[in-house]
């Protein structure tokens, strides 16, 4: 099992942001990102979308939430390496 150590979150930014969100899903999928649950939740104002995905067995928990953001969370290495590649996309 990881340590939190071993875990990292990252804000990639807006949850309403639906060209990152797609750059996202994106480079997950190139990933080879196979879906292990997802979920979608209202309270009041607050919106929470929620997706875990498996890749090369570590787990990515993905989060839309409202105020917070499109983050993304798991094996530090792992998020590093979506978020550079993301982010990447994102520029060319």
């Amino acid at each position: 099992m990881n340590s939190s150590l071993d875990q990292k979150q990252v804000v990639l930014g807006d949850e309403h942001d639906d060209a990152l969100r797609q750059q996202l899903l994106d480079v997950l999928r190139a990933l080879g990102a196979k879906t292990i649950d997802r979920s979608h939740e209202v309270g009041g104002s607050q919106e929470l979308q929620r997706l875990e995905v498996l890749v090369g067995g570590k787990t990515i928990v993905v989060e839309s939430e409202t105020y917070i953001g499109l983050t993304i969370a798991g094996d530090a290495e792992l998020i590093d390496e979506v978020t550079a590649l993301v982010r990447k996309n994102s520029i060319g």
